[in-house]
């Protein structure tokens, strides 16, 4: 079984209508499972709902927490695409012996034309055959935690050289 954590960012936000503005309401998640057909057995946990920008170091260390304490060996976390590298950087120093995969979306799932769905199989596939280790998928690719930036000019993340 993959544990998966919610945290939020752009992956679950929606278009609040009556203030002209994205929010947070419930988790995409089971949708997004039920739609791309996932026969993979998943736990689903929300830790918080937030703008990775807007993540604390406590909330952070919530993570963390979560993760070490988590009875299953591989993890996924929906994270906000800002700071994800940050939040892997806690987990790598703060977690052992586990598959950790962040994943994200550059746009919000809500939309319909997300790369969230993708990158979530993607995700959660990473995690079932990566040794342990704390990493990020984005677009098809998975990178360890210290070797990836998101290029912001672009908007996809980049292996470090």
């Amino acid at each position: 079984m993959i544990c998966i954590f919610v945290t939020g960012g752009t992956f679950d936000k929606t278009y609040d209508e009556i203030h002209g503005r994205l929010s947070f309401g419930e988790t995409h998640l089971p949708e997004m499972l039920r739609l791309g057909r996932s026969r993979v057995e998943v736990s689903i946990r929300t830790l918080l709902m937030t703008d990775s920008l807007d993540m604390t170091d406590a909330d952070r260390a919530s993570i963390v927490r979560h993760a070490a304490g988590c009875d299953q060996a591989r993890i996924v976390i929906t994270h906000g695409t800002d700071t994800m590298v940050e939040t892997a950087a806690a987990l790598a120093r703060g977690v052992t012996g586990k598959t950790i995969v962040l994943t994200g979306a550059m746009i919000p799932y809500a939309f319909g034309s997300s790369d969230g769905l993708f990158n979530l199989g993607s995700a959660l596939s990473f995690a079932q055959v990566l040794p342990a280790g704390v990493y990020i998928a984005m677009n098809g690719q998975h990178f360890a935690w210290d070797k990836v930036r998101k290029n912001r000019e672009t908007g996809v993340f980049e292996a470090l050289s």
